[in-house]
């Protein structure tokens, strides 16, 4: 999650010429009949959902023959860097772009904070990113895929996550000050702080409602993962086509082919510090460590026999954040940090389901991950995972230890029922597909290729490809 002034660790405007970003620009790239800027400052080797998402769909979209270049953060191995969220001219750099490249169509990944959102403590309307000003202007087709997107409660437990992740209190200057009057000038300051930002996300809500809605409705196509999205970023507009644009392509998902089809032997032979018999059931909780995670849990959790919770976290890159679990009982942390696509899906081959316990989210590219390599998951009961859960692809639980207990328990007795759904359901996370469906899109756009008809016969069966399983 990342979403208002959570992107305020970056430096590469210092490092990087805004104006000179073209000169990145590599001469041998080919040209072919259509031609994709892809838009995402998250980009490997930055870790991050959003970034590995775009990577894996630029990889396969070259190789059906499409052309792709890709804008990102300097600290990322895009065809051009000089994106940022602290950077003001990250729309001029685009429209630059956009004329040296003369692209078909401009796909952008739109992660709010990672284009610099800024919220107004008393004046909602002046919400804005540094990238509206290409939205307003482009004459270019856009597609924007949404990577967030909240209902009212949902977003109203962003603050909450905020303070909860906050180090340390507010300082009051002086040094002869009296401990007693300093801590409570400390505890006024840190009640009037956390207030503040409860306020500026209750009065923000419906103008980031709105500031999506306007990308969408400046965007020729508007694609979300899942259909509780599609519901937020599409619901109440007051613009009329707004339904019309909003597609669903689900999230791609498959193991790396060099290590596709292993025996889960094999894959927990990788990790020396796994279960190795095959009796045992892992449990993965996997991702960046934060306190919207909701991973603090586990370390209350009765983990039933036979069972095992391993973790592997890695920093989160763009916020910096990084909570602490110490002295796990019962619980495995495997400490490698950020995982090659390799170790990614030895990671999973190796387990039996992941566990999200999630406090607050829009979407799980892990839930999707696990989907692709054919586990099922256990998750907390938020909007996002119901819609799957629905599809008996996995259980969804009240967040608390005991409720992912009685789950874990739920899952064994049923796991056959689980897996033989989601083995039906993986096929439609494959890269080709997704792929496959982007061009479709792209060329239904640009009037060059596939009609509407065709194209739209897709995305409906994607919608709910598992609609006749029982």
């Amino acid at each position: 999650m990342s979403t208002g002034n959570d992107c305020s660790n970056s430096s590469n405007s210092d490092t990087t010429n805004d104006k000179d970003v073209l000169s990145l620009f590599s001469s041998s790239s080919s040209f072919g009949n259509l031609r994709i800027l892809m838009i995402s400052p998250e980009y490997p080797p930055i870790n991050g959902g959003v970034g590995r998402y775009t990577y894996n769909l630029v990889q396969e979209l070259k190789r059906q023959e499409i052309d792709v270049y890709v804008a990102c953060d300097s600290r990322g191995n895009g065809d051009f860097v000089g994106l940022s969220p602290n950077n003001i001219h990250n729309s001029e750099i685009l429209f630059n772009l956009v004329d040296k490249i003369k692209p078909d169509i401009v796909h952008i990944q739109y992660e709010p904070g990672l284009y610099g959102l800024k919220l107004h403590s008393y004046r909602p309307s002046k919400i804005f990113t540094t990238i509206d000003s290409f939205y307003e202007k482009s004459r270019v087709p856009i597609v924007t895929t949404f990577h967030s997107g909240y209902t009212f409660t949902q977003w109203m437990r962003i603050p909450e996550i905020k303070i909860n992740k906050k180090k340390g209190s507010v300082l009051v200057p002086g040094k002869d000050i009296d401990d007693k009057v300093h801590r409570f000038l400390s505890k006024i300051s840190n009640t009037l702080d956390n207030a503040n930002i409860y306020w500026k996300y209750l009065i923000n809500y419906k103008a980031f409602r709105n500031q999506n809605k306007k990308i969408l409705h400046r965007s020729d196509k508007g694609l979300v993962f899942s259909n509780y999205i599609k519901s937020v970023i599409g619901a109440n507009s007051s613009y009329k086509e707004s339904s019309k644009k909003v597609w669903l392509i689900y999230h791609g998902a498959e193991p790396a082919d060099s290590i596709r089809g292993v025996s889960k032997e094999i894959a927990r032979a990788r990790f020396p510090s796994l279960p190795q018999k095959d009796t045992s059931r892992i449990a993965l909780a996997f991702g960046f460590m934060t306190v919207a995670k909701g991973w603090d849990i586990l370390r209350k959790m009765r983990i039933p026999d036979g069972w095992t919770i391993v973790i592997n976290s890695s920093l989160n890159h763009t916020t910096n954040e990084r909570i602490r679990l110490d002295n796990l009982e019962n619980i495995i942390n495997l400490n490698h940090d950020y995982l090659s696509e390799e170790d990614l899906s030895a990671l999973f081959y190796a387990s039996d389901t992941v566990l999200l316990p999630y406090k607050i989210t829009s979407g799980s590219g892990v839930m999707f991950d696990a989907l692709g390599h054919g586990i099922p998951f256990i998750a907390s009961n938020l909007p996002f995972f119901k819609e799957f859960a629905s599809k008996s692809l996995g259980i969804t639980a009240k967040r608390t230890p005991n409720a992912f207990t009685e789950a874990l328990l739920e899952l064994e007795r049923n796991y056959d029922k689980y897996k033989k759904t989601v083995e039906v359901f993986k096929k439609y996370l494959k890269w080709d597909l997704i792929a496959r469906n982007h061009i479709e899109l792209y060329h239904d756009i640009t009037n060059s290729g596939p009609g509407n008809k065709a194209t739209v016969s897709i995305a409906k069966k994607l919608t709910d490809p598992t609609s006749a399983q029982s």
